[in-house]
C-alpha cells in the first residue's frame, strides 16, 4: 500500500501534493491506465514500434540542428 506520513507542521494539501508526486515517480498512475483494458500482443507491439519511431525521429531532428 502506497502512502506518505503527514508531518506535524504540514497541511493536507501539501501532503496530498507530495503523495501525488510520489505516485507519479513510482509509475502507479501510468500502470493503472495501462491495465484499464486488455491490449492484444499485436497492439502492444505496434504501440512500442510507433514509440520507437517517434523517439528516433526526434533524435534525428535534434541532430540536424
Amino acid at each position: 500500500m502506497t502512502g506518505v506520513k503527514v508531518r506535524d507542521d504540514e497541511s493536507f494539501e501539501k501532503a496530498l501534493r507530495r503523495f501525488n508526486k510520489f505516485c507519479e515517480k513510482m509509475g502507479i498512475l501510468s500502470d493503472v491506465k495501462k491495465h484499464q483494458h486488455f491490449e492484444k500482443p499485436s497492439e502492444r507491439k505496434k504501440r512500442k514500434l510507433n514509440a520507437a519511431r517517434r523517439k528516433l525521429r526526434k533524435l534525428l531532428k535534434e541532430q540536424q540542428r
